[in-house]
């Protein structure tokens, strides 16, 4: 990808910048902590990473968190692994997300929306209202801070309110979406042993009733240390024995109570896709949690009480945890439980436009497939509410930004697209939405307040318009606390530390542009080294996938023991299509010409499917793995993979090509 000066796609109106909220802080933190009050973005962003005690200040200041304790510093310890954050402060992440009670009690705080795409609010006062109740039953449960609260849930209301009587009464929130299999959901509660676990009997997606009644009675074989079960009766049914109800414990009319924990405390539990072994069990805590989705809600995506902030996400995703924190921002926050595809590919489109979505963030793999299916989102919706677009999960391809700049420039809208990036691992971005900077196809705005965000070679040297390392050279307040049973911090240093000591490394190929930008060429564990040129998956991705008889591909790079190279590209076809000879030279020509001869595959190959992981990331590394020799049981996790099939057979094409 070419980091020359082209124009920009998309350019914030004076009136946009003026408004945003990220203006009118870099004025509030210039008048008040002395940030520069000229400069833009770039001049804060600089402020924020050499000043970083004085901005995390400003954040609090700003957001008017409520520490009951206060703090004796903003960061103690700056060493990475071990920051330690705004010490001796004291504070509840529950109390803060149900704050906008107090003034907007008859306004939705939730909008949830089931396969009907029709929206059933719920209040700030019923949501307060429920979190107290089932607080208050918590802890007749006898649940004390720090104990482990589980839910197999949906993307519901009930997941809501669970999550924050959890954190109301400082215990650890944890959570897995119901389509995992028992042994996935297994993998990561067990880690962490709860001792409640909120689960439904059954969830519907794609027009269907899926019935996981058996899978709870295994998960609650499976977990020793469950005192309790709550029973949700989305299908109707009613609870199994032993079994508490749901209806029962959020009825009663309580004022909830919020813990005042240490700023350190944790909040909850995410896991990483845990391909390779048993998920990493990543602890962030209350206070960094809340400071950081602050930050990147309230001034990255610029969310406030008039906003609607929908993002297609399930309970086992980051993105929504990231999307309950809408709550801060004293934002309605859209729950969209269903296919992302059902009734027809339009459908994510359809609940932006009846719930009124002023931010709609979706997967980047969703856009192309709208582009892909020929769907016109704002020529058949009204989506005249949507401010911004944000994609994430994978790189969005230049073709994804031009489609969706076009789609609604085509209505006379003015379409911010934001490209984020970032990880489970921090859950927040890394770079991405900046409201009041230009957006240039296929790259992200700029990196977060906050984060030294930089690309570094093998040397540890930065380099600018290079692909690079992306690391982050200071601490953020959501980076883990610890992992789960990781005693000594030896598998989250070697997680994160071990290439660069003291300085975060992510795994991803990045580049920083001279412009202030970044681009995401993919993992770089899986990176691409043909003749010492390192390329990302994700630029062969956005070629080959733009061709319309390829559904989906992969692309994978193995050393062979004398010394080669070889770089297989497997495509899984359009329905009708067919891998030809002129298929073939269209695939190959595409690349040469619009990347590298260098980036041509040895070898392109049609296979059935491409599998992901539960989240949705291609797998690339086990593939890479099984393709080496590894047997399957030793490349991969199974209970982290969408089809085990499609593994078996690259396990098998393996076996035949040795």
């Amino acid at each position: 990808m070419s980091t020359a000066n082209p124009q920009p796609l998309w350019q914030p109106d004076p009136q946009r910048i003026a408004q945003a909220r990220i203006t009118r802080f870099q004025s509030w933190a210039a008048e008040r902590h002395g940030a520069p009050a000229d400069g833009g973005y770039p001049a804060l962003h600089r402020w924020s990473v050499d000043h970083l005690d004085t901005f995390w200040q400003a954040v609090t200041e700003y957001f008017d968190v409520r520490f009951s304790t206060p703090c004796t510093r903003v960061l103690g310890n700056r060493a990475m692994p071990g920051a330690e954050w705004f010490p001796g402060a004291r504070l509840n992440y529950a109390e803060h997300a149900l704050r906008a009670a107090a003034t907007r009690a008859d306004e939705p705080a939730l909008l949830y929306v089931d396969e009907t795409h029709e929206p059933r609010p719920v209040t700030w006062t019923e949501l307060r209202r429920q979190v107290g109740s089932l607080a208050g039953e918590l802890r007749a449960l006898g649940v004390r801070p720090g104990d482990r609260v589980s839910g197999y849930l949906p993307n519901v209301p009930q997941a809501v309110v669970a999550l924050l009587a959890t954190a109301a009464v400082g215990a650890v929130w944890t959570s897995s979406a119901p389509d995992f299999g028992a042994r996935s959901v297994l993998d990561r509660f067990q880690q962490v042993e709860p001792v409640v676990l909120f689960t439904v009997d059954g969830y519907r997606y794609g027009g269907k009733e899926h019935d996981r009644r058996e899978i709870v009675a295994e998960l609650r074989r499976e977990l020793p240390t469950l005192r309790a079960v709550v029973h949700i009766p989305l299908l109707g049914t009613p609870a199994p024995e032993g079994a508490l109800d749901w209806s029962a414990l959020t009825a009663a009319d309580t004022e909830p109570e919020f813990e005042q924990v240490p700023f350190d405390h944790p909040l909850w539990v995410l896991y990483s896709s845990g391909t390779t072994g048993l998920p990493k069990a990543i602890v962030q805590s209350q206070g960094g949690i809340l400071v950081e989705h602050l930050k990147q809600l309230g001034l990255h995506c610029d969310l406030g009480p008039e906003d609607r902030f929908f993002w297609y996400t399930s309970t086992g995703w980051m993105m929504w945890n990231f999307l309950v924190s809408g709550l801060l921002t004293g934002t309605t926050v859209v729950l969209y439980d269903g296919s992302p595809g059902y009734p027809d590919t339009g459908a994510q489109w359809r609940v932006a436009e009846r719930t009124g979505a002023t931010l709609y963030g979706t997967s980047a793999a969703y856009v192309m497939a709208c582009r892909k299916a020929g769907v016109h989102p704002s020529r058949d919706h009204d989506l005249s509410r949507v401010k911004c677009v944000a994609t994430t999960g994978s790189p969005l391809p230049p073709d994804g930004f031009r489609w969706l700049h076009d789609e609604f420039a085509a209505s006379g809208a003015d379409l911010w697209v934001a490209s984020v990036s970032g990880g489970t691992d921090v859950c927040s971005c890394f770079a991405g939405a900046v409201p009041t900077l230009p957006v240039y196809t296929g790259e992200l705005q700029a990196p977060g307040l906050g984060t030294d965000l930089q690309a570094w070679d093998p040397a540890g040297r930065p380099v600018i318009d290079e692909v690079g390392e992306l690391v982050v050279t200071n601490p953020m307040p959501s980076m883990p606390i610890r992992f789960w049973n990781d005693p000594d911090g030896s598998r989250y240093h070697e997680s994160y530390f071990d290439t660069y000591p003291g300085v975060w490394r992510h795994g991803d190929w990045i580049t920083v542009t001279s412009r202030g930008t970044v681009i995401i060429h993919g993992r770089s564990d899986s990176t691409l080294n043909r003749q010492g040129v390192r390329m990302g998956s994700a630029d062969i991705y956005e070629v080959v996938e733009r061709l319309p008889e390829i559904k989906e591909s992969l692309v994978i790079g193995i050393e062979q023991p004398d010394g080669g190279y070889w770089m297989p590209l497997f495509v899984h076809l359009a329905p009708g299509a067919v891998l030809d000879e002129t298929l073939l030279n269209r695939i190959k020509q595409a690349i040469r010409e619009q990347l590298s001869p260098r980036h041509v595959p040895d070898e392109v190959i049609e296979v059935p499917g491409v599998p992901h992981t539960l989240t949705g990331k291609r797998i690339e590394v086990p593939v890479k793995r099984l393709l080496q020799g590894a047997p399957l049981e030793k490349a991969v996790n199974p209970g982290s993979i969408d089809n085990l099939d499609l593994l078996t057979y690259f396990e098998d094409f393996a076996r035949k090509r040795a």
